[in-house]
């Protein structure tokens, strides 16, 4: 049994950059956010690609072979055929070091394997040096224990094809974020920062004492000198990292978060990394403040590293992830919980009578009930991960949602604000809302909305996207069109058909053929709607009508789009569904 194909990445998404409705000059650098692809790391992850079985039953099988994306995978193929004449000796001592590797971590995942390889790359020095750190002494155990690794890095970089290959490499890695990494970053950076009224600090300014010799004499004068130091946000592209992971590191004042160029960083754990990168210099420009906060923490936390010893005992550190988990849930239910009441008014305002009304209004308030139930064991999920403040920075953030007050000059008073008589009995008060939402993900389990088959229209439908994977559009349209001719009533080829003629616009140049292109695009989305039966998977309708959306919005036809995204959230949450998408691009629209 095979699962019907339907992609969530919509047929817009490589024009996407154009239908964010973003202010005009909106400019990523200037909020700190800078996505760039790193030699080091792609440098890093080909030498692991080298690594072979040493075992003689299982010959040059690929000791490391995480889960990449279609197109990843592609370039992985492509990788490891520009450099199949790596020296054998070279060869070998690679898969020496990483066969050891993983038998000392013989319960990790490929995934996890990597993880300290990444972080290594970032210790070492920009290509083509990839120097060792000059201090190691203050480096992790996980990065120490891989180090030993950078001598074959440099050797690799030498003695193989890479360092030829290094720049088109990297100029396939821009071009592919531009298509879906670029505009999601955009959004996400937009809505966190209009959702807290602020802009991050980009100067951390410390104070360092300094010691000087007084000229002619031995006297030491000290004097207390004013540093500033960059802050900023990388957004890595990496074809090589694991799919559906997000690696994150925090170096002094620069923050990095690790993610294959053609992932939504919209709704990825992106969102936390980025606004630690916003939040930290807050909490610590109050971190006198603190003490009250901190002592509170201190047993809570002492009792939550009993069962979980990845809790950390720094009250400071609790601090910063409360706050940014209360962000993160609190943004996600406010947006939703705002354009659901926008979508419950204009449907108010077409009905007549009472009844009907109330029933509008019941389902709204239903509707609300369960979001806020939800967010509730979010947050008491990353409570036992340690984010003791979460709830309590959740409830005080809801006090600046609408007033437009800047987080940065509300935070001393949430922190002085604080009453842990009040708080200690907080957790227990939530049961009953946690109990509702555990039910609740049950009964998304058991009735996930979602269909298997065994078809020929399935099985060609999942070969075509191999197709379009490789980018050949002009293929996978005609095998697309020919398919058409023996099954005109499927609507999953005619969402398929569209979404190849968006993916075709977006490559054009001459705009007269891209909106011929368009027009193509939008007849075969309406198609899928004209075909649509009863039985047709929910979530492929909420796609299209995510799709036709972004058509209209980037023809500038903003009120036919709110609605198309108002059919497409009206399927609700479902799986595989463009729910999300609707959401974030119906909000962006409302901005005044």
């Amino acid at each position: 049994m095979s699962r019907i194909f339907v992609l969530s990445i919509v047929l817009l998404s490589a024009i996407g950059a154009s239908a964010q409705n973003l202010p005009a000059g909106f400019d990523l650098s200037n909020y700190g956010v800078r996505i760039e692809p790193d030699k080091r790391l792609l440098t890093v992850l080909a030498t692991l690609e080298m690594a072979r079985s040493l075992d003689p039953q299982t010959p040059n099988a690929k000791l490391i072979n995480t889960p990449l994306s279609d197109q990843s995978t592609a370039f992985r193929e492509k990788l490891l055929a520009d450099n199949a004449n790596v020296p054998d000796d070279l060869r070998r001592r690679i898969s020496i070091f990483v066969t050891q590797y993983k038998k000392r971590h013989a319960t990790r995942t490929d995934a996890e394997i990597v993880t300290p390889f990444i972080a290594m790359a970032y210790a070492l020095t920009p290509a083509p040096e990839f120097a060792d750190p000059v201090i190691t002494t203050d480096l992790p155990g996980d990065l120490l224990d891989v180090l030993d690794f950078a001598p074959l890095v440099r050797e690799f970089h030498r003695r193989s094809a890479i360092s030829s290959k290094l720049d088109d490499y990297l100029k396939e890695y821009r071009a592919d974020s531009d298509r879906t990494l670029r505009g999601s970053a955009r959004e996400m950076v937009g809505e966190l920062l209009d959702y807290l009224h602020t802009r991050p600090v980009l100067v951390f300014r410390e104070r360092v004492k300094t010691q000087t010799r007084k000229t002619g004499s031995k006297q030491i004068i000290e004097k207390i000198e004013l540093r500033e130091n960059q802050r900023n946000f990388y957004i890595v592209p990496e074809k090589l990292a694991p799919k559906g992971n997000v690696n994150f590191l925090n170096i002094r004042d620069d923050y990095y978060v690790i993610v294959p160029p053609d992932t939504d960083v919209s709704f990825s754990d992106a969102r936390r990394a980025f606004l630690r990168f916003v939040v930290d210099p807050l909490i610590l420009e109050h971190q006198k403040d603190l003490g009250a906060i901190r002592e509170w923490a201190k047993p809570l936390l002492a009792d939550l590293q009993k069962t979980n010893a990845n809790v950390s005992p720094d009250g400071f550190l609790s601090v910063s992830r409360s706050l940014v988990a209360a962000i993160d849930i609190r943004q996600t239910e406010f947006a939703q919980a705002r354009i659901a009441t926008d979508q419950a008014r204009q449907k108010i305002a077409t009905l007549k009578t009472d009844a009907e009304k109330r029933a509008v209004t019941g389902e709204l308030e239903k509707f609300k009930q369960a979001l806020s139930d939800e967010a509730t064991l979010q947050l008491y999920e990353d409570y036992e991960r340690g984010a003791v403040l979460s709830f309590y920075f959740a409830e005080q953030l809801k006090g600046i949602e609408d007033s437009g007050f800047d987080i940065a000059a509300s935070l001393r008073d949430m922190i002085l604000s604080f009453d842990a008589a009040k708080e200690t009995a907080r957790v227990a008060g939530t049961l009953d809302a946690r109990k509702r939402a555990v039910a609740a993900r049950e009964e998304r389990k058991k009735n996930p909305e979602t269909r298997t088959a065994t078809n020929p229209v399935t099985e060609r439908l999942i070969e075509i996207d191999k197709i379009i994977a490789a980018k050949n559009y002009a293929k996978a349209g005609a095998e697309l069109n020919q398919l058409k001719l023996q099954y005109p009533s499927e609507p999953r080829i005619y969402y398929q058909i569209g979404r190849v003629a968006g993916l075709t616009a977006a490559g054009m140049t001459d705009s007269d053929a891209q909106l011929t292109k368009l027009l193509e695009a939008k007849t075969a989305l309406t198609n899928v709607l004209n075909t649509a039966t009863d039985k047709t998977d929910k979530a492929l309708l909420s796609l299209t009508y995510v799709a036709l959306g972004r058509i209209f919005e980037s023809q500038s036809e903003n009120g036919m789009a709110l609605k198309l995204y108002d059919k497409a959230i009206e399927f609700g949450d479902i799986p595989n569904s463009g729910f999300r998408e609707a959401f974030a691009a119906k909000q962006q629209l409302l901005k005044p």
